[in-house]
């Protein structure tokens, strides 16, 4: 697919409490729909991960971060260039080298991960991503893929996983 480019504005949903840019109906369709996973650009910078998620009437909304917004120099309101391309990344967004060596090494870890959703392979990946320090991603991925492998393969329990108490 050839990069498409449209202008969009900074938006928000009180209800999700979220900015996004919405993606036309028609851009959906030639994108292959709703939760297509995307490369997306604001205004030239860097591309990042992204995915449609449905707004109604055929329309989409790719979230936009405050991290994000700040970089871009963007805020709500303020018309922006979107271009989205497909993203061929085997997870939707960037594994982070700690969680990928630790499954390179642990089989049945690696095993277990990918029988996961799409969605919570991201979850994982995300969360060992968000702190700086390699050792904590490190200790973040052990944690992770060790809970995951106490866990039965038929069940999916997010506190379990993050090493919390069940809910009362």
């Amino acid at each position: 697919m050839e990069p498409i480019t449209f202008s969009s504005y900074l938006d928000y949903l009180p209800r999700l409490k979220l900015h996004h840019v919405t993606v036309p109906a028609d851009i959906v369709d030639k994108v292959g729909g709703i939760g297509t996973r995307l490369m997306c650009s604001v205004n030239g910078h860097k591309a990042f991960h992204g995915g449609m998620v449905a707004l109604g009437g055929g329309a989409a909304y790719i979230t936009i971060n405050k991290k994000r917004m700040k970089a871009f120099g963007i805020d709500k309101g303020d018309e922006v260039e979107v271009t989205i391309t497909l993203d061929h990344s085997k997870y939707g967004m960037e594994v982070p080298e700690e969680l990928e060596a630790l499954l390179e090494q642990d089989d049945e870890g690696e095993r277990r991960f990918e029988m996961l959703t799409p969605g919570r392979q991201r979850y994982i990946i995300h969360y060992v991503s968000q702190v700086k320090s390699s050792q904590k991603r490190i200790d973040r991925a052990i944690l992770l893929i060790n809970n995951l492998k106490k866990q039965p393969e038929d069940a999916f329990d997010f506190r379990e996983l993050l090493g919390l108490p069940p809910k009362d």
